[in-house]
């Protein structure tokens, strides 16, 4: 995350932006909650914002000492058939960066967060749901607001118009 957000911080800086507003979607929130803990920003939005590592059940960890396994004796197979199809199509180096990304926890960098902060997520997101993630982040960050639009984690492009109107009305509001 530390390269994402240096990434961001020369940029910001390349183009002179004094305090830019920051509009983040998924994987983006997390780099925007972790640049906010060192980096300077206006308000903030945020969609579909992950960051949030929930409690791993037995199941899970079941799946991870078998894959473990199997890993050592039949690696190729392992590849194949654990994870997410996301992760199966990652090169090796990208894997690394992946789990390295999904197991960094960010509730300590978003309860820093004192800018003014629009959430907005799907009602039927899956991939970050609102009553986790987006509930979560509303406890954790001073002030925000929680907004939920019809659709899933790319509310943004099903509802542009709603969308759109939500940001606008925040980003130009005293």
């Amino acid at each position: 995350m530390g390269d994402y957000c240096a990434w961001l911080d020369r940029f910001i800086k390349k183009c002179k932006l004094n305090n830019p507003h920051i509009i983040a979607h998924s994987f983006g929130a997390r780099v925007a909650f972790k640049y906010l803990d060192g980096g300077s920003a206006d308000r903030i939005v945020i969609t579909g914002g992950a960051g949030i590592v929930k409690p791993r059940s037995a199941q899970y960890m079941r799946k991870v000492k078998a894959y473990r396994r199997i890993k050592k004796l039949f690696p190729r197979y392992a590849e194949k058939h654990f994870g997410s199809s996301e992760y199966r199509t990652l090169s090796p180096v990208m894997k690394q960066s992946y789990k390295l990304i999904v197991n960094e926890d960010l509730r300590d960098c978003a309860s820093k967060i004192s800018n003014r902060t629009l959430l907005v997520y799907g009602k039927n997101d899956s991939v970050t749901p609102a009553d986790e993630e987006g509930k979560a982040f509303n406890n954790l960050i001073a002030g925000s607001r929680l907004e939920l639009l019809d659709g899933g984690h790319f509310c943004f492009s099903e509802r542009p118009e709603e969308f759109n109107n939500l940001v606008y009305n925040f980003l130009t509001e005293e």
